[in-house]
């Protein structure tokens, strides 16, 4: 994945997309391709409490987390020190050093990617360091309707994309492709389109790729320079759910069901682990509105205390409704 020769700053790739798109399975996957680069990942989330550090593999290694706050807006800050560390711990002399070819950015599914771009062009320390290599947009070929209707973050994931990954295109027919594919390319005509089935695709379409134009990002939105507050929905909201106590397998089911009856068109995103009664590994479980799955995942390790650490992201949640049914999957 050649990258310019003549410019020393370090590539930066921006994956962004809609609240369960794929985002965290397409970071996992360029994780574990055989592309021969170290990279540096920050993760952001929706929340005070990070769930993604869990679902990402290779763990072990540095990840930045960034939570409490969306990173276009109230934890953008953290942003630029955090690319600043890495600068340092690359190019500095201080006893913190860092070897890494790029980084790779995945932003919350609530995020206006324009604020996170405009970070590389606005901060001079950020852009001597950093280049802004492309925005990659995941996108839910099997809701994506539903929320360019309802958001307009995902509007502006889609406008400012310049890789558009439509993922998921098992879930739907083929003419429910071309349509939304037709819908993609009438709201951003410049982005290269794939499909892709969990978010798998041959990297040399994402990395590497040199595919932020600056100018063409002044066309779609002139006042991308200019520093502003950005806002989000106030009625979409986390609620974060932690126990040490085993869970009964029975009566989550029975919970999710509920659950999904009673607040799955308001419920965007959930994810998550759990600590069930009599299982050695972790149940990993994610869904998106309706669509639920889980699986075991590794085994608990030596010294590890299994704990049930799980985040639910929609709007008008009724969190006292939630943790009041979720006491009761605690086993006897």
């Amino acid at each position: 994945m050649p990258e310019a020769i003549q410019d020393p700053r370090i590539p930066v790739s921006v994956l962004t997309g809609f609240l369960g798109a794929g985002k965290t399975t397409l970071l996992n996957y360029i994780l574990t391709a055989d592309h021969g680069q170290k990279i540096a990942v920050i993760v952001n989330e929706f929340g005070e409490v990070g769930i993604d550090n869990q679902l990402v593999v290779g763990a072990d290694e540095e990840i930045f987390e960034m939570n409490n706050g969306c990173i276009c807006c109230t934890v953008r800050g953290d942003l630029i020190r955090i690319l600043g560390d890495l600068a340092e711990a690359k190019f500095g002399k201080g006893k913190r050093k860092a070897d890494f070819d790029r980084v790779v950015i995945e932003t919350t599914g609530l995020a206006d990617p324009a604020p996170v771009a405009q970070t590389f062009f606005v901060d001079p320390e950020i852009a001597d360091r950093f280049k802004l290599d492309a925005i990659v947009t995941v996108v839910d070929a099997k809701h994506a309707d539903q929320h360019l209707d309802e958001g307009h973050e995902a509007q502006e994931q889609v406008a400012f994309a310049d890789v558009l990954l439509l993922n998921k295109t098992d879930l739907v027919s083929e003419e429910e492709l071309q349509k939304l594919e037709q819908r993609l390319r009438s709201m951003n005509s410049a982005a290269k389109l794939h499909r892709t089935r969990q978010s798998q695709i041959d990297l040399q379409h994402v990395l590497g790729i040199n595919a932020f134009d600056l100018e063409q990002k002044l066309e779609i939105d002139p006042g991308f320079l200019e520093e502003e507050d950005h806002e989000h929905d106030d009625e979409v909201t986390s609620v974060f759910f932690r126990e040490t106590r085993p869970l009964d397998l029975n009566q989550v089911e029975l919970f999710i069901n509920e659950w999904l009856a009673e607040h799955g068109a308001d419920t965007f995103r959930y994810k998550g682990v759990l600590n069930i009664k009599g299982a050695k590994q972790r149940i990993v479980f994610q869904g998106i509105h309706m669509l639920f799955a889980s699986y075991p995942d590794r085994a608990w390790k030596p010294g590890e205390v299994p704990v049930s650490e799980f985040v639910v992201i929609g709007r008008n949640l009724d969190e006292q409704w939630f943790r009041e049914q979720f006491a009761r999957c605690v086993a006897s």
